[in-house]
């Protein structure tokens, strides 16, 4: 049975699946929610959006996604308090960057209000998904992909969008040590890597596991030219704390504009820590730990929200940071953290309600 909401087409599951998963013992992305959001794009417009039971696609083999990869993503998380509020951080920066990516693979972008009423509407259903354990989230992934038939290589005339949800646990990766990359690059001048391309995740792997054969949990990814400039930690942006100064390269081409990352930035600011938007070149990142300057590095993305680095590797030779108390890294995840979980004072206006 269909009805509608809103503009949103809902169907809802028959028998929820919820009573099989172990909310105790949640890893990230294993288990998916009764329902999805799911838009197609046809004949040059956008349909209405459609809440339906969460179940595998069809598609033809000649579908342009397999061909040409044309495929962008965003990462978001939904949070419950002690009340058992539901709250968004942040969500129509992920609108619009699913849109400024999107435009680069030459698809079609996708409207903000589709986007939130479908994304509302998927979580009022779900909303018993949203687990309540302590840093626990609903992960939220939104994607676009070329489902038009095809091997001409051009774009897709037909594209599908798709909300899927997954609760996780609290993300402990506990001390990251990270390879510095010599050879390979994430990204070029004048390409997709400010773009959330699923090729790029892809072009990531042989180098990244590379590394773990190393020893190493990650890659920190330079620039593409002649390597000399830090730029990306893994699949997150990157900070560098050298004396007091807080150091991130600045977006470009080759750099996302992470979402957490302006967030750091402006909570760095108002903690009265002096923040620098530059470019750091490697040499300054090993002569400042030679010399004991360089207190903290840590990336900083949706999953984990900072990920603080214990070691990193350069040239043969392992450079270890200092354990430090009441590191940056720790004060600023807190002051994300409670802001997402409704337990502290949000001045930025970044907390956004879900009316379940």
């Amino acid at each position: 049975m269909q009805t509608v909401s809103n503009s949103i087409i809902v169907e809802k599951v028959k028998h929820s699946k919820i009573d099989k998963v172990d909310f105790n013992n949640l890893s990230f992305g294993k288990y998916f929610t009764d329902h999805m959001m799911v838009c197609d794009f046809k004949n040059g417009a956008w349909e209405v959006p459609r809440i339906v039971p969460y179940q595998p696609i069809s598609l033809d083999p000649s579908a342009k996604i397999f061909h040409y990869g044309q495929s962008v993503f965003e990462g978001m998380k939904a949070y419950k308090d002690k009340d058992q509020n539901v709250w968004l951080f942040r969500p129509l920066e992920n609108q619009k960057r699913i849109n400024i990516s999107s435009k680069r693979l030459a698809m079609p972008e996708f409207p903000e209000d589709y986007f939130m009423d479908g994304l509302k509407a998927l979580l009022k259903l779900d909303q018993k998904w949203i687990p309540t354990a302590e840093g626990s989230s609903l992960y939220i992934r939104p994607f676009v992909f070329a489902s038009g038939c095809g091997f001409h290589a051009s774009p897709s005339d037909e594209y599908k969008f798709i909300i899927a949800c997954s609760p996780s646990a609290s993300y402990f990766a506990g001390k990251v040590k990270v390879l510095i990359e010599e050879k390979y690059s994430r990204s070029a001048n004048g390409g997709v890597g400010f773009a959330k391309a699923g090729g790029n995740y892809a072009g990531q792997f042989y180098p990244t596991q590379l590394a773990v054969e190393k020893g190493y949990n990650q890659v920190i990814w330079t620039d593409d030219n002649n390597h000399e400039y830090i730029e990306e930690a893994g699949a997150m942006n990157i900070f560098v704390r050298i004396n007091d100064t807080l150091i991130t390269s600045p977006t470009s081409d080759r750099i996302l504009d992470g979402i957490t990352r302006k967030s750091i930035i402006d909570i760095a600011k108002d903690e009265n820590i002096a923040v620098e938007v530059r470019k750091i070149t490697v040499k300054e990142v090993v002569e400042a730990s030679e010399n004991g300057s360089l207190k903290e590095m840590f990336g900083a993305g949706t999953a984990a929200v900072i990920s603080p680095i214990a070691t990193f590797g350069y040239q043969g030779r392992d450079y270890d940071l200092p354990e430090i108390k009441n590191s940056y890294a720790s004060t600023l995840k807190k002051r994300i953290t409670d802001i997402q979980y409704n337990k502290a004072e949000d001045k930025f206006g970044w907390r956004y309600q879900v009316e379940v």
